[in-house]
C-alpha cells in the first residue's frame, strides 16, 4: 500500500507558478498495477519522483508499507565520478543486497561492456538509463516505479527490458507512466488520470482511458 496525503508540488516558471500536484490524496493498493495517464507537462514524472523519494513534495506526506524502487532509469544516486561497477556496489550496499550477485547481474544485463568500468559521467543518457534500469532489475522491490519516457537503448534492449518487466509483474506491482495506451493496457489493471494538479484513480484501465481520451479531445478543442 502506498498512500499520498495532501501532496502538493509547484515550480516557479517564467510567467508565475506552475502547480503540478494540488493537495493530492490517494491510496494505491498493493495488489494492483496502476498506469498514470496525463497530458505532457501534467506532472506524471514528478509524481513518480516524489513517490520514489527522489524529490520532496512542497507539503503533504507519503506512507508506504512496501519496498518501492526509485523511478526506473534514474541514476541520481550514483556519483558521476563513480564507475558503473562502483555505483552498482554502492547501491547494492544501501539495499542490503549481495554485492557480487548484483554486480554480475548488472554487468551482464546492461550490456555496457568496457564502459561498466568507466566513470558514469562519460556515459550517454541512454547508457545511464540502462545502468539505472539494470540495477533496478537486480534488486527485489515490491513495487516498481516505471517512467516509460526514459530511454533504455535500442529496440532489442527495449524488448529485453519489456520481458524483464513481465517477469517482475508476477511477483511485484507496478506504478507506470506511459504515453502509449497499449503499454498501459499490457501492464496495468488500474488507471489514474492526472489533470490540473488533481489525481483521480479508476478501478479499471478502460475507465481511466475513457476520461483521458476526453481530456485529449478537450485540449485539442482549445
Amino acid at each position: 500500500m502506498i498512500e499520498l496525503r495532501h501532496i502538493s508540488k509547484s515550480y516557479r516558471v517564467q510567467h508565475g507558478i506552475n502547480v503540478v500536484l494540488d493537495d493530492v490524496s490517494v491510496l494505491f493498493p498493493s495488489n494492483r498495477n496502476i498506469g498514470i495517464l496525463g497530458l505532457n507537462g501534467a506532472g506524471k514524472s514528478t509524481l513518480l519522483r516524489i513517490i520514489g523519494n527522489v524529490e520532496p513534495p512542497d507539503s503533504g506526506e507519503i506512507y508506504k508499507d512496501v519496498i518501492v524502487s526509485w523511478p526506473i532509469g534514474f541514476t541520481g544516486g550514483i556519483q558521476p565520478e563513480m564507475t558503473g561497477r562502483e555505483g552498482t556496489r554502492f547501491i547494492s550496499r544501501i539495499y542490503g543486497a549481495d554485492i557480487y550477485d548484483t554486480e554480475n547481474f548488472v554487468e551482464e544485463f546492461s550490456e555496457l561492456g568496457r564502459y561498466f568500468d568507466m566513470e558514469v559521467k562519460t556515459y550517454s543518457s541512454g547508457m545511464r538509463s540502462r545502468l539505472g534500469f539494470s540495477i533496478s532489475m537486480a534488486l527485489d522491490f515490491e513495487c516498481y516505479l516505471v517512467d516509460e519516457a526514459t530511454s533504455v537503448g535500442d529496440r532489442r534492449f527495449r524488448e529485453k527490458y519489456r520481458s524483464a518487466f513481465m517477469e517482475r509483474k508476477e511477483k511485484s506491482t507496478l506504478i507506470m507512466v506511459s504515453h502509449q495506451a497499449s503499454t498501459i493496457i499490457d501492464f496495468c489493471d488500474m488507471a489514474a488520470v492526472l489533470k490540473d494538479g488533481k489525481l483521480v484513480l479508476f478501478d479499471s484501465v478502460e475507465e481511466g482511458m475513457e476520461v483521458y481520451g476526453e481530456n485529449i479531445s478537450a485540449e485539442k478543442r482549445h
